[in-house]
């Protein structure tokens, strides 16, 4: 990571977890910005998602406490401290982890083993490091004879490693962050690495490349045509991604001339990473990324701790009249924390119309959206909406331009923070579908099934619940459904 916040304390917080805490179980999880069904820690810094696997039917997350769970909504604490002890002078940075059936390393089969960068506060370096453990990755065990792999620079981390079984040897992808380069090294035990590739720069190399991921999917779900992807966290502020082929030792991106080709088109979501899955080889591409900006991420108002992480999302590869695309849509089990339903069928008129019952859902629900799209009209949401603020969502037919605009969404005074993002979204049959998630002081919204993804931190008001649809024309309808989310917290 850019800045030398530490990320070795846990990051997801069970109910059971709780009582040690010193905010009484009447309050906590109820305070001020905290979201009901992001995952956010009890009264800590969360960083980037490390070590994300599913293995015996439970899903492992790490950051560098452990959780698990069983649907990816809600979590068990198994371990709410550093799950491996470092020595004086070197801290954790972000890496993987792995399930060594192979029994590659002589820990025996099964064991599971962390990869990681290990930064060293005298000189600066960031080497990369390992840490295995025999309880199913409840505790874990420092390497004695780390780093494992060390090229003595001050830019070289967050690896993530996954096993070529065609090779039989585990490959690991690491950011060489300000040459804007991402390494490849194969080692047979986890141990001993040699190098084998380097790629880029390609697309956006502006001023940092971090944090890499690689995995593959099918196109349009045709498991016999399948592609590599390739995602790197780009300039402390959000993620690009590559498509191309791996035979194993090099990473080359198809059409090169057509990057950068964005993640998340919003304001705050960056360094996510896939759930390496060992118990299935075709299930869904699950991931999560860290809702934040390194711009303010130290300065947010939340007095709980600061760090979100997103909603999972499920991954999907198609092709687009732009060509092939990475496509994101929720996790199709949030459904379950579904209650209270609105819908709403309206020609929209020029003006604004107030949607109450969706405001009485206090700023946690999520809202399906369809406009039939006849005219020129601009039109769309505003959301948090109150005390003469809001976060408003507008789309341009003309340009076909998505916009989020939240410099007036916040009275706090968090510096950087009053920004716009655009991304064009073409209209599906002259239909806009939207799927939005509102939650406390986030939002994520996906557009036309996940064609384009805007994420953002809100911060409003408690008082500014206000949700209304306006538009500045009257040849549009809109068809919508929303849904109060029920807490995880309960």
């Amino acid at each position: 990571m850019k800045k030398l916040i530490l990320i070795i304390s846990f990051f997801f917080c069970s109910i059971a977890g709780l009582i040690a805490q010193e905010s009484s179980d009447t309050t906590i999880y109820r305070e001020k910005y905290r979201p009901q069904f992001h995952y956010t820690p009890a009264h800590r810094w969360m960083g980037d998602p490390s070590g994300l696997i599913k293995h015996n039917g439970k899903y492992m997350a790490y950051n560098w406490g452990a959780s698990e769970s069983d649907d990816l909504i809600y979590w068990n604490e198994i371990n709410n401290h550093a799950i491996f002890d470092v020595p004086e002078g070197k801290a954790t940075f972000t890496g993987s982890s792995v399930v060594d059936k192979w029994n590659t390393t002589g820990y025996g089969s099964d064991a599971m083993v962390a990869i990681f960068t290990g930064f060293h506060e005298d000189s600066k370096k960031q080497a990369q490091d390992i840490a295995f453990s025999l309880d199913g990755g409840k505790t874990y065990h420092y390497f004695d004879r780390n780093p494992v792999l060390d090229i003595w620079s001050t830019e070289f981390r967050d690896p993530t490693v996954i096993f070529d079984e065609k090779a039989g040897r585990w490959v690991m992808v690491v950011a060489k962050a300000l040459e804007k380069k991402v390494s490849f090294y194969g080692s047979k035990d986890l141990k001993s690495w040699e190098w084998l590739s380097d790629f880029g720069p390609l697309g956006d190399q502006d001023r940092s490349w971090e944090c890499p991921d690689i995995f593959q999917l099918p196109v349009d779900g045709d498991r016999n045509n399948m592609k590599w992807i390739l995602v790197v966290s780009v300039n402390w502020a959000r993620e690009q991604y590559f498509i191309g082929e791996f035979d194993g030792e090099k990473f080359i991106a198809d059409n090169p001339a057509q990057y950068p080709l964005y993640v998340d088109q919003g304001l705050d979501y960056y360094a996510s990473r896939v759930f390496q899955d060992y118990d299935s080889t075709d299930s869904p591409v699950y991931t999560l990324g860290w809702v934040c900006t390194w711009d303010y991420a130290q300065n947010q108002p939340s007095e709980w701790g600061k760090g979100i992480w997103s909603i999972p999302r499920e991954y999907s590869l198609n092709n687009t009249n732009e060509g092939i695309r990475l496509l994101q849509t929720p996790l199709p089990a949030l459904a379950q924390l579904r209650d209270k339903q609105f819908s709403y069928t309206k020609t929209l008129k020029t003006g604004v119309v107030e949607l109450k019952q969706i405001s009485e859902m206090g700023n946690t629900y999520e809202l399906e959206a369809e406009f039939d799209i006849k005219g020129k009209e601009i039109f769309g949401f505003n959301l948090c909406e109150g005390d003469g603020r809001r976060l408003v969502l507008s789309y341009d037919p003309l340009s076909q331009n998505l916009t989020l605009d939240r410099t007036n969404v916040t009275d706090a005074e968090i510096p950087k923070f009053e920004r716009m993002a655009f991304c064009k979204v073409p209209l599906q049959d002259g239909k806009l579908l939207l799927n939005i998630f509102v939650d406390k002081s986030t939002i994520e919204i996906f557009a036309n099934n996940g064609v384009a993804v805007m994420t953002a931190l809100t911060y409003p008001d408690d008082n500014q619940n206000g949700v209304s649809v306006f538009s500045v024309g009257t040849s549009n309808a809109v068809k919508l459904n929303a849904w109060k989310l029920k807490s995880i917290w309960n």
